[in-house]
């Protein structure tokens, strides 16, 4: 019945196109640039409106004090300085293109696409005169920098700005809107895909990834910091916040009260009999991504304001305005700047935020604990999270000492790049050799073979497509965050999940960071199986502290691949060169399980429509790993291209001295963990499932990395490195 009724839809749309396919032909000279600008103008209004009014309506309700806690998480995660700037101007191309075709829709009959109405010239003046433009504009690089920028840009020399921070994520393959444009699929009700409508992601939620608290199991072969580490870098990788705005471009509309779909608002819709919400004219909110330019494309595309690198972008951040403020420049020790409040036992925490409110404090009540101030927003959003952060904010305060020690000579600046470089150097260590093994098994070497080399050709820009399959380990994640003693022993109560969010007061007033390290190391993952895919405390309860009604994160993933404009399940299998399932019997040969392929079936009518990041997740695992076919093929191609393609890679000739890249081989983020916290013991195999006492080992026997390859040695830098002492931006060693 569905395909009947698309199908009928369909014809409807090919005889109304047929009557009017004639007048479109000779359109585009009949727009003058006048009519184009005056577009532009408007677009502008309405957006610069759209941010004005909630900008308004947050700073009137803190004078108040009557932010709900929504709001003052939407205005804790705004976007600032360079991201903000960027979005805008995509806020501006987007719009006008929208107000384009609603006037051209008065004489073009039927459905169109409005770029298709457009000459390439015309487009050309949309991008300039919407700033999107200024976003692409030519980069001067030193090219005798030892560092790299805190954006990312000048790594590749002939194209300055891939991998650069406030970009547009890279697309392997061509967007899938609804409209062909922008308009995700699912934004309008009965509107069809290869013969079918998009059934709801709520229901997909409940009937695909639901199941029983009582059928947890956990991963007897992976540590619960396999799962942590994962989000840690993901979170250097990729962020592509939501649009400023909170209420609608056209209208007023508040995002967060309404369940209207008008842009940014993209609410995901309750399904009749749902388990939780009764009210069907109820949502979830959900805000579009924001979008970004690109190269004067009309087709939406998303910004990720990180560097594409693995960098440590979440430690140092992605935008020098950011960087500044992470620093301690009360000195000249190169230091990043530490809580003034608090201490870990003599320990240092991060800063806190300078904001007068926050989530964080929110949810502390009488604790009065702000969030953490990081690299990354997202740092205090969960507890194990913010535990990371903090970890690697002291390690480089560590090395920037013992660099000082060696090298006293060395102003702050030259001890804070070199402390960052090497950060930056263990993070990909750690990642490449012992965490991304695990992750794709035995067959790593297929989609990431031995490093032979820098390649300026190769593309390591974050691909949106990546963004979606790299959640895979939100269904790794248990339902409780534990805590464990010096002796590895729970005395502390386990904290429901659902109840931790931005509870940051747990670490500063619970104990610190020790006893949610130990669990980490010492808990095991949770196992992602197809008949347990993520628990209710994400599912069902996700921000519940903070949101008007808890949030679904599996539905919320699925929604965002929709947003993000990306091709369905069988575009993808296709695209890594896997067989395409084309009908339930195929589907169950690729799940190797009939019942679940007959579910997916019933759901979406055909293999084509599966949302990515599902159909992807309900993959059987790849021998000795912790994903499926596909999402081995997604994750393993772009952390190839994110190795190859950066300039810096710790292993690339000239980046470090090969008595350095010696001392950073041993390193281990046991160790790091050794030489940061009061932990005497840490498990040797970090990222497998370990049980204190088995498989833990005393600090003492986990080798320590070796500075004295940074003592300076002015004639193997200048060699080595290939930069001329006289270029040198920082001052040049001294002779030893």
């Amino acid at each position: 019945m569905k395909a009947e009724t698309c199908f009928l839809v369909l014809l409807a749309k090919i005889i109304l196109f047929r009557g009017s396919a004639s007048s479109s032909y000779d359109l585009p000279e009949k727009l003058s640039d006048a009519f184009l600008l005056s577009s532009v103008d408007e677009a502008k209004q309405l957006v610069d409106s759209a941010y004005k009014d909630t900008r308004d309506r947050i700073k009137k309700n803190l004078e108040n004090d009557a932010l709900n806690p929504i709001e003052l998480l939407r205005y804790f995660k705004q976007p600032v300085a360079g991201t903000r700037a960027a979005i805008r101007a995509a806020d501006y191309m987007g719009t006008t293109l929208t107000l384009l075709k609603e006037k051209l829709s008065r004489v073009v009959k039927g459905d169109f696409n409005v770029t298709d109405m457009l000459t390439p010239a015309q487009m050309g003046l949309l991008f300039k005169v919407t700033g999107c433009e200024e976003q692409n504009k030519k980069v001067n690089c030193e090219f005798s920098s030892r560092y790299r920028t805190i954006t990312g840009k000048c790594n590749n020399r002939r194209n300055p700005l891939l991998g650069a921070s406030n970009r547009a994520l890279a697309r392997w393959l061509p967007a899938d809107y609804e409209d062909g444009v922008s308009i995700p699929h699912g934004w309008t009700n009965r509107r069809c895909s290869f013969g079918y409508p998009f059934p709801l992601v709520r229901r997909v939620s409940n009937e695909i990834v639901r199941f029983p608290p009582g059928q947890l199991k956990f991963d007897q072969q992976r540590s619960l910091m396999f799962m942590q580490w994962g989000q840690f870098i993901d979170h250097d990788l990729d962020f592509s916040p939501e649009s400023p705005a909170r209420v609608t471009f056209n209208g007023r509309v508040d995002c967060h009260t309404s369940c209207a779909k008008l842009p940014p608002c993209f609410p995901i819709q309750i399904p009749p009999n749902d388990p939780r919400i009764k009210n069907t004219r109820d949502c979830i909110p959900f805000f579009r991504s924001a979008p970004a330019c690109d190269s004067g494309r009309a087709t939406r595309e998303q910004i990720n304001a990180l560097t594409s690198f693995l960098d440590g972008s979440m430690v140092y951040g992605s935008e020098q305005h950011l960087a500044n403020r992470l620093r301690n420049w009360n000195n000249q020790l190169g230091l990043l700047a530490v809580n003034q409040n608090f201490t870990d036992n003599g320990m240092a925490y991060l800063p806190f935020v300078r904001m007068s409110k926050d989530p964080c404090l929110k949810v502390s009540g009488s604790a009065n604990i702000p969030c953490f101030l990081a690299g990354d927003s997202r740092a205090s959003e969960m507890l194990e999270l913010a535990c990371m952060h903090t970890l690697f904010v002291r390690e480089h305060n560590r090395l920037a000492i013992g660099l000082k020690r060696l090298n006293p000579h060395w102003n702050g600046e030259r001890i804070y790049q070199e402390a960052r470089k090497i950060v930056g150097a263990m993070i990909q260590i750690i990642t490449y050799r012992d965490y991304l093994p695990l992750l794709l098994g035995r067959n790593l070497q297929r989609w990431i073979p031995s490093y032979k080399g820098y390649k300026e050709s190769v593309d390591p820009r974050i691909s949106n497509v990546f963004t979606l399959a790299f959640r895979f380990a939100h269904a790794s994640i248990p339902p409780s965050v534990g805590r464990l003693n010096q002796n590895y022993q729970s005395t502390y109560p386990k904290l429901k999940l659902s109840k931790t969010f931005f509870g940051v007061w747990h670490i500063v007033k619970g104990g610190g960071i020790d006893p949610f390290l130990r669990n980490l190391m010492a808990s095991k993952a949770k196992l992602m199986t197809q008949d347990q895919m993520m628990v209710d405390e994400l599912r069902d309860h996700l921000s519940e502290q903070i949101e008007r009604i808890g949030l679904d994160l599996a539905a919320l993933n699925m929604q965002r691949g929709r947003d993000h404009g990306l091709p369905g399940y069988v575009s993808w299998r296709k695209f890594c060169g896997l067989p395409q399932p084309y009908d339930v019997r195929s589907l169950g040969q690729v799940l190797k399980n009939k019942n679940l392929a007959r579910k997916f079936m019933k759901l979406y009518g055909t293999p084509r429509n599966i949302d990515i990041w599902v159909g992807a997740l309900a993959e059987p695992f790849v021998d000795g790993g912790r994903v499926g076919p596909l999402m081995a093929c997604l994750i393993g191609t772009q952390f190839r291209n994110t190795r190859d393609g950066d300039r810096f890679w710790w292993e690339n000739t000239g980046v470090f001295t090969a008595q350095q890249r010696s001392s950073l081989a041993k390193i281990s983020l046991s160790r790091i963990i050794c030489d940061n916290t009061h932990i005497t013991k840490v498990s040797r195999n970090i990222f497998q499932a370990n049980s204190y006492p088995h498989s833990f080992v005393s600090c003492s026997s986990i080798p320590k990395l070796d500075l004295r390859a940074w003592k300076s040695n002015c004639m193997e830098e200048s060699t080595e490195q290939g930069i001329s002492l006289k270029e040198q931006t920082v001052p040049a060693c001294k002779q030893v």
